[in-house]
């Protein structure tokens, strides 16, 4: 048996799997997080590795597991963020997370030193406050004592794996989530970490996802709740095990949408791909040779929870309730801007917020739950445009994470988009599926990646709408238009 956890936002998932990654059962353990303003989102490292202990050990007593049938431990974990530890691998602050995005100033900074295109070209994504380099030289300026403590940085997966074992590492598809990795080279970028003015040796040694960190030491053996010794595999960021999870491998196996709190369209390539105007980023897949284009945004299924939450929030059945009563709601005139965190795809623009447009006083819960799922549509059908335009036609896409156990908004994808939408069997479990194929290839349990293909389903098909989609043309037109207008007023309040 397998033991994969998923370290996401708002908890970490164990998930019990056979020898080839089927999955047998899962429990999450929630942590916080703290969200404050001017664009803070932290949290704990000691709550991840809290929650990591109490999962496994729920895990195996829910499951009546024998410990000893584990043969094996891997990971997959929030991307982006920055963990800063000193000497002793010990936290040194609260971790920084893919959410935060105070650090707007540092990397308009190393944008004008290094040049934002020579930064995206080599980096396969911009420069930009989400990730994890710029994070650092935040704390640098803010923050000169915590800095000065500081000996090591790596990512949420990481710090847990070094709980485990002692060995601190990385691998490629984390690594290329912190703005500080030559992509093609595929090492630590000298060249802009000269410009940040950092050491490459503040970054831990990059290796490929399926690598076998170490075995459980006695301590972090006795708090999880496994044998001494049991092996542990370094895993990788949660897209691109997301990608694999769902069988996203190679160019032909489609796209794929994740609608989680944060939200993306991501394909497979043999390549990276450099978007002209520079509104996708490319990750490298934890499958050797292989890339994941993505187009990501900040606040997708995050911008579901918030109005679930304003609308209804002492009612445990406010999704059920908002999503009912949103089917046949009219929203014509009615729009919605999802930038709640500041957006990546396809704008890249920190200082964009959320809004309603076109308010007026007949508007209720159903309607203004409708046009936030069709504000996400809206946003994420730019980022799949640019996919077409690189030559990915994008005519089915394969959706997972909560949003899409939505009927209706798989739907309204599906019109928006002009495309096939299908829900998979994992629509919760492709990154803890896409971890214990890794944890089961690096551990010499499967022969391959490819068996992930083999290891989910088509659970429903929803197909566009002919006069849905024509009306959704003419409204993402007008959505995009409102993005436009506010631009200005975004950067001025």
């Amino acid at each position: 048996m397998i033991v994969a956890h998923d370290l996401g936002t708002t908890g970490d998932k164990a998930s019990l799997h056979e020898d080839d990654g089927r999955i047998v059962a899962s429990v999450a353990v929630r942590y916080p997080t703290d969200f404050g303003a001017g664009g803070v989102a932290e949290q704990d490292p000691e709550h991840w590795w809290d929650a990591v202990c109490a999962a496994t050990r729920q895990l195996l007593e829910r499951t009546g597991t024998s410990p000893h049938d584990v043969e094996a431990v891997g990971f997959s974990a929030q991307m982006m963020g920055a963990v800063l530890l000193d000497g002793g691998c010990r936290p040194v602050r609260p971790a920084m997370i893919w959410a935060d995005h105070r650090s707007t100033a540092q990397a308009d900074r190393l944008n004008a030193a290094f040049g934002a295109r020579r930064a995206y070209e080599t980096l396969g994504h911009r420069v930009h406050p989400t990730y994890s380099l710029t994070k650092i030289l935040w704390v640098r300026e803010h923050e000169p004592e915590t800095f000065d403590r500081t000996k090591h940085v790596c990512l949420a997966k990481d710090y847990v794996v070094h709980r485990m074992t002692g060995t601190l590492l990385t691998d490629c598809s984390d690594a290329s989530s912190t703005n500080a990795y030559d992509q093609r080279a595929g090492k630590w970028s000298a060249e802009i970490l000269d410009a940040a003015g950092l050491a490459p040796a503040l970054f831990p040694p990059i290796v490929p996802a399926s690598t076998v960190a170490g075995g459980l030491r006695a301590d972090a053996a006795s708090a999880i709740g496994l044998p001494e010794g049991t092996p542990v595999v370094l895993g990788g960021g949660d897209g691109p095990l997301a990608a694999l999870g769902v069988g996203v491998i190679d160019p032909e196996d489609g796209a794929y949408a994740y609608l989680g709190s944060s939200s993306w369209v991501s394909v497979a390539a043999t390549e990276p791909m450099l978007d002209p105007m520079m509104r996708t980023m490319t990750f490298d897949h934890v499958v050797p040779g292989r890339y994941v284009p993505t187009a990501t945004m900040q606040a997708g299924g995050a911008s579901l929870d918030w109005v679930a939450e304003v609308l209804r929030p002492e009612d445990p059945t406010r999704f059920r309730q908002l999503l009912d009563r949103a089917t046949d709601a009219d929203t014509t005139g009615l729009y919605f801007l999802p930038h709640l965190l500041g957006e990546r795809s396809p704008h890249w623009n920190p200082a964009a917020a959320g809004a309603f447009l076109g308010l007026e006083r007949h508007h209720g819960p159903a309607e203004l739950t409708r046009a936030v799922l069709e504000g996400v549509a809206f946003n994420l059908a730019t980022c799949v445009s640019v996919f077409r335009d690189a030559g990915h036609p994008v005519r089915r896409v394969d959706a997972i994470g909560g949003g899409a156990a939505s009927d209706l908004w798989l739907q309204i994808l599906a019109d928006v988009w002009d495309a096939t939408v299908r829900r998979r069997s994992v629509v919760e479990e492709a990154n803890s599926l896409g971890a214990a194929v890794t944890t089961a290839v690096g551990v010499g349990l499967v022969d391959g990646f490819g068996v992930a293909r083999e290891l989910s389903r088509v659970g429903a098909e929803f197909t566009p709408e002919p006069d849905r989609v024509a009306d959704y043309r003419r409204r993402h037109a007008v959505f995009h238009d409102a993005y436009r207008r506010l631009e200005p007023w975004f950067e001025s309040r």
